[in-house]
């Protein structure tokens, strides 16, 4: 049971994810583009998750691609629809300030 507690309230390990942006990874917000306007990670791109299928070659050679969104919910889904698609070098990366976090170490 507090396995469950500390798995919802501890730090993120970013570590893999601090790697992959010094690596040049290609950063999809895949909130709505108002939500984007909000705030957003410095050098994403907005690809809303409804746009997500009909925009695959933007997707195409990128060595590693990390998607994120409000809560990582709709970035888990944006990851299952690009490995769908063939992709294989794709991270959910959670929230974007758990991105922006990892941008900022």
């Amino acid at each position: 049971m507090f396995g469950i507690f500390k798995n919802l309230f501890s730090k993120k390990d970013t570590t893999q994810m601090e790697k992959l942006i010094n690596e040049g990874a290609f950063l999809v917000d895949v909130r709505t583009q108002s939500e984007f306007a909000e705030g957003h990670v410095k050098g994403s791109t907005n690809i809303p998750l409804d746009q997500v299928a009909s925009q695959l070659e933007k997707f195409k050679e990128r060595e590693h691609i990390i998607v994120f969104c409000r809560s990582g919910n709709r970035s888990g889904q944006a990851k299952m629809i690009l490995e769908q698609n063939g992709f294989k070098n794709v991270t959910n990366g959670g929230t974007w300030q758990d991105v922006n976090e990892a941008i900022s170490k």
